[in-house]
């Protein structure tokens, strides 16, 4: 494996009804800790309003907290839904969380998933990408220094300044969600920024992933920019365990309660309403990969493959298996998994096939300085030089 891997995970939440709330937010936060002490390079969390699954709000509040009890784990807003926010504040409040953060903060941003959300604000689905593209366009003119005045129909900039500049220069790391619609791919490619590929990963949503990435490239060459794939990020599904009979036993804890909320509420099914087992669909379909860590590795090379290659693979947090299994999981994907694509092992290896093809020669070595130190000892006890 030529290039590397970065790791990490995509947090909506995923939360059961039948739980605390309160408990399932804390337990989000012990995820992200238990992913910085794993090694994960990053995690992106979502903005939902409504629907009762999804139950983070304010990905910005979540990241404050979350960057106070990790190390290194890099932040995401996985991602802001910018026709909900006026963007000269949303774009200061990303800059204040840039500095707290030290500059571990990623500023994700998209139309906004749920139509339910923007319909109890006033919002059209028809308008929302409109409404994402002329936010964005704001934004990384404010986040670049420029001064603003801009009226559209929902919001009017007047001299509009941010007070600070991004902790990280020259400004901090962008991404824009890309799903089905080309709005995202274009959006990014527009820009130059990074892209967050979402919607499955079954061999056919591949195929439209790499359209979209094709559509990136176009758009970034034509406004100036180089198109990197180290900045592109794929999103998809995984539960891991010891044994495919272990991983599968694992996931009926919550899978089917996953299937639903898609089903019944989301702006879009996984697995489809006629499908009884979603365990079978996803291994069947290759949707997601249930089974070990070596079938993990089999299931990146396929994406990579697929793709032409990205930089960053994503899991979608899912709560499929209860908590301590999903712990498990995780620490399984960091030991055995990531470290195939991040060539962490290589030199290691390398190194212990050296010791070993030698070792004859070495332990020969090693007799004879012993054995000469034992006859210079014995010569300084007869007084022989």
């Amino acid at each position: 494996m030529s290039e590397y891997l970065r790791s990490g995970i995509f947090l909506a939440p995923f939360h059961n009804l039948d739980e605390n709330p309160t408990l399932a937010l804390e337990r989000d936060l012990e995820l992200l800790q238990h992913l910085d002490r794993l090694n994960y390079h990053e995690a992106w969390i979502g903005e939902h309003h409504s629907g009762g699954f999804e139950i983070i709000g304010a990905p910005e509040l979540f990241i404050a907290a979350a960057a106070e009890r990790t190390r290194h784990i890099r932040l995401g807003t996985g991602v802001l839904s910018l026709p909900y926010h006026n963007p000269f504040i949303l774009a200061d409040r990303m800059v204040q969380l840039d500095h707290m953060t030290r500059g571990r903060a990623m500023f994700g941003v998209g139309p906004g998933a749920l139509v339910h959300d923007a319909l109890k604000i006033g919002i059209k689905a028809a308008d929302q990408r409109r409404m994402m593209n002329e936010s964005l366009d704001v934004i990384v003119r404010l986040l670049r220094g420029e001064t603003v005045t801009e009226k559209t129909g929902w919001y009017d900039l007047q001299d509009a300044r941010l007070q600070l500049p991004c902790y990280t220069q020259p400004v901090m790391e962008m991404a824009v969600a890309a799903s089905r619609s080309p709005a995202g791919a274009l959006a990014a490619g527009r820009h130059g920024l990074g892209m967050l590929s979402i919607g499955g990963t079954s061999p056919e949503a591949i195929k439209h992933h790499s359209n979209n990435w094709n559509l990136y490239e176009d758009q970034a060459r034509g406004n100036g920019h180089s198109p990197d794939r180290r900045k592109w990020r794929m999103v998809t599904l995984f539960h891991i365990a010891e044994t495919r009979e272990q991983a599968r036993r694992n996931v009926q804890h919550g899978i089917h309660a996953f299937r639903d909320y898609f089903n019944d509420v989301a702006t879009f099914p996984i697995v489809p309403p006629d499908v009884e087992d979603p365990y079978t669909f996803f291994v069947e379909t290759g949707a997601g990969c249930i089974g070990t860590p070596d079938d993990a590795i089999a299931y990146i090379e396929r994406l990579l493959e697929g793709s032409g290659g990205f930089g960053t693979i994503l899991e979608l947090a899912h709560n499929w298996a209860d908590w301590a299994e999903t712990k498990r999981h995780y620490e399984l994907m960091a030991r055995y998994v990531h470290p195939h694509f991040q060539r962490s092992r290589e030199w290691r290896r390398d190194s212990y096939a050296f010791a070993r093809d030698h070792h004859a020669e070495f332990v020969g070595q090693a007799s004879a300085a012993v054995q000469a130190e034992i006859a210079r000892q014995e010569a300084r006890k007869r007084g022989t030089p």
